[in-house]
């Protein structure tokens, strides 16, 4: 029975970054008509089996409108009510409130005062995607005009202890499908990264990693309690991307749990993980 897939991208990005390049065969391979529409291309996304977020790194500017077409689609994935939790990063105060092991972050409203570390932090925005409006400050220094800056955008504003552990080891982003570990990749610091060509994201430097004990123990804590959160089963979500870094004290902590359009590292992964993604989709349409 052939089903169909549509591959959601934006305007910039018609067919995502090549990373998803292996997507295709293998969602072929297992009976589905694959197709790539950007969110807001007018194409028909009604009739698709599944509408599977992939590249659409246009919408912090557009969330209300990007949010609404969300919801408009019948066989989204991740769905709508997904996407309208993860796309604000205010989910990390409700993971620390949940007791998991969260980069401390404090939350500085529109019309709230800020007030800063004495050591290195960063001040990033509620609603983003790939760094863009994040900036490091030395300890002590007076991030006002950033902050305002966000503010003025209609942004609230994350304040972050800067993690060193991220010049030396990057993150580690673990990827799991269908609530199923998958793989794991690294990625080098972004902040002082330049800009893609599309101007949607910062260039990564990306490589395959296994990851140890103690970051898959609090990966699955993550997803067991984002979940229970959204009131769904983990095998509910298509895919999910749980970024850590180490602390000072070396224990992993949480930096962002992507539920909504991440890269998922393929190109890094091993050959079968196009397949355990295809394979994750019928599971959802079962």
């Amino acid at each position: 029975m052939s089903r169909t897939a549509i591959l959601v991208s934006c305007a910039e990005l018609p067919t995502g970054d090549g990373d998803d390049d292996a997507v295709v065969p293998a969602l072929e391979s297992l009976g589905f008509s694959v197709s790539w529409a950007a969110w807001d291309s007018g194409a028909s996304f009604e009739d698709a089996d599944a509408v599977i977020l992939r590249a659409t790194w246009d919408y912090p500017s557009r969330l209300s409108e990007f949010l609404s077409w969300c919801e408009s689609v019948p066989a989204l994935y991740n769905p709508a009510g997904v996407v309208r939790w993860n796309t604000d990063k205010s989910y990390l105060a409700e993971l620390l409130d949940a007791g998991l092991a969260v980069v401390p972050t404090v939350l500085v409203s529109p019309g709230d005062t800020a007030r800063f570390p004495s050591s290195d932090f960063v001040v990033k925005p509620s609603v983003g995607a790939g760094s863009r409006g994040a900036a490091r400050f030395d300890g002590g220094a007076d991030a006002s005009s950033h902050v305002a800056a966000l503010h003025a955008e209609g942004h609230t504003a994350l304040i972050q202890p800067y993690q060193s552990s991220v010049d030396t080891d990057g993150e580690l982003a673990l990827v799991y499908l269908g609530g199923m570990y998958s793989h794991a990749f690294t990625k080098g610091a972004m902040l002082g990264s330049t800009m893609d060509d599309s101007g949607l994201y910062l260039s990564e430097k990306l490589a395959a990693a296994s990851p140890p004990a103690d970051a898959v123990a609090l990966a699955e804590d993550v997803l067991d309690a984002a979940s229970a959160l959204l009131g769904i089963l983990r095998a509910e979500l298509l895919y999910a991307r749980v970024d850590l870094v180490r602390g000072a004290d070396g224990k992993p902590l949480l930096l962002e749990l992507e539920l909504t359009e991440p890269s998922l590292g393929f190109r890094q992964a091993d050959p079968a993980a196009a397949t355990r993604f295809a394979s994750a989709v019928r599971q959802q349409l079962a």
